[in-house]
């Protein structure tokens, strides 16, 4: 089974590793980059400097609030690229603010997701992700 490649923008180290242990639990093969900021994961997704050999991620699960370049400016930079338009990206954030709910949306999120603060409800949330795109979702 070819692995999905998962490309995880998240600063919080504690939080990186969470939703890494709860990505290897699931049923999906899946082979997961962790990057801390923005503007690693533009050049992992754009293969530049130390990520030029990295694979193009399947799914990004990317932060807002990141040091160098924040997650929109993320966003924005890869919806500018139609050859990146199939690449799901889901936010994963504490923010639940209605600002940035639609500003993620109108930038060209694919899903948003509040992080929650419980560890059970933070592991479901991504156990909800993971299922959502196992089950439901269908890659191009």
């Amino acid at each position: 089974m070819t692995p999905i490649r998962v490309l995880l923008v998240e600063d919080n180290p504690g939080d990186a590793e969470l939703i890494r242990d709860a990505l290897e639990h699931t049923e999906l093969c899946l082979e997961i980059a962790v990057v801390p900021d923005g503007a690693d994961a533009l050049d992992h997704v754009f293969r530049r400097g130390r990520h030029a050999q990295a694979a193009r991620p399947d799914l990004i699960v990317l932060d807002l609030n990141l040091p160098r370049l924040g997650g929109r400016e993320v966003l924005a930079e890869i919806r500018q690229h139609p050859a990146l338009h199939a690449i799901p990206i889901v936010i994963f954030t504490s923010s639940d603010s209605g600002h940035d709910i639609s500003d993620s949306y109108r930038l060209g999120a694919n899903c948003y997701v509040t992080k929650p603060v419980e560890l059970a409800a933070f592991q479901a949330a991504i156990k909800a992700i993971e299922g959502f795109w196992r089950g439901i979702a269908r890659p191009p």
